[in-house]
């Protein structure tokens, strides 16, 4: 993009990626399509998860037409059914005997309305945290295979500002298969609106998740990392999608998207170091660099925070989401 900041100089520092695996879910465009660009010009084999749609055949189409010569393979995953994501999981292994170095739980919504997926969760948690347990567990044999193999394999999971309001304490009924019963369609982003409190549990879960990850395979003495990021205020699709369904003001969001964001590609900065930078560690957290709640910038390393990197947090997120999936993931 013509208005990106950082980027530029930024894609210069990744290197390269050849014989390197990487999956990365939600890439029809923002910060996902970037990603998954970058991945395929830097020479990876690219696996893109994605609902299937005209969008997701289009996006892919236009990658392979950017990168004609990089190995690039759509596996339909819709992240609102747990089948939808055992399939493409058993699709994952059979095109990925080599491993997989990079998992990157990208894809999410954000302030939809308060209805449940046909498994019985809420739509945002099931989409943005859920699922990609469900696929974390299902892939996580691959993920070793290849940090045995070349000496370091990823988990990266994409959070958000949102994980610090209107709560910084994950509740467990947003885990469990209450959807359609959360608190209704409040839309109100700046005083704790029902749909902006169900996005906040997601991207709080996010963190959560990474934080129990990296707890766990260091305990193990594993070298697959688990890192997290955020994209702090970048122009995505995911304000358009909100604001179709209710859940933000077109003309406020379209006075903040103009003054107020990055661009997509400085947006995904944050990720693309996560899972790129040879200097990246487990249990680090990569986001614009000037406070927590920095909307823009360059993307920096930060510790994970206290309010979800806790024994009690990290407890309830695993438990529930096991419960959720109705099996465990032993690590």
């Amino acid at each position: 993009m013509s208005d990106s900041v950082h980027f530029p100089s930024f894609r210069s520092t990744l290197p390269s990626l050849d014989a390197k695996t990487v999956a990365i879910t939600g890439t029809t465009s923002g910060t996902g399509r970037v990603a998954a660009s970058v991945a395929a010009e830097l020479g990876a084999k690219v696996l893109l998860l994605n609902r299937s749609s005209s969008r997701s055949s289009e996006s892919f189409d236009a990658i392979r037409r950017d990168c004609p010569n990089a190995d690039v393979i759509q596996i339909e995953c819709d992240l609102q059914s747990f089948e939808s994501v055992r399939n493409a999981a058993a699709k994952i292994h059979a095109e990925c005997p080599e491993g997989l170095d990079v998992l990157c739980n990208n894809a999410g919504v954000m302030a939809l309305e308060d209805k449940a997926t046909a498994d019985g969760f809420d739509v945002q948690m099931q989409t943005n945290h859920l699922s990609h347990f469900l696929l974390t567990k299902e892939l996580f044999p691959l993920l070793e295979q290849a940090a045995e193999a070349r000496g370091d394999a990823r988990i990266v999971n994409h959070s958000s500002i949102a994980r610090m309001n209107p709560k910084k304490v994950l509740i467990a009924d947003y885990l469990e298969k209450r959807g359609g019963s959360l608190g209704g369609n409040g839309s109100s982003m700046f005083f704790g609106g029902a749909r902006w409190v169900r996005y906040n549990q997601t991207k709080l879960a996010n963190c959560a998740f990474t934080a129990a990850l990296h707890q766990k395979l260091q305990a193990r003495g594993s070298r697959v990392k688990a890192l997290v990021a955020h994209p702090g205020f970048a122009r995505t699709q995911l304000q358009q999608t909100t604001i179709k369904d209710g859940g933000m003001g077109k003309r406020m969001t379209g006075f903040m998207m103009r003054h107020m964001a990055q661009s997509t590609e400085d947006g995904t900065m944050g990720i693309l170091s996560a899972m790129f930078l040879p200097s990246a560690q487990s249990g680090e957290f990569y986001g614009p660099g000037s406070g927590s709640y920095a909307m823009k910038g360059k993307a920096e390393a930060f510790a994970l925070e206290p309010f979800y990197d806790n024994e009690a947090t990290r407890e309830l997120l695993w438990s529930k989401s096991c419960e959720a999936i109705e099996s465990t993931f032993e690590i």
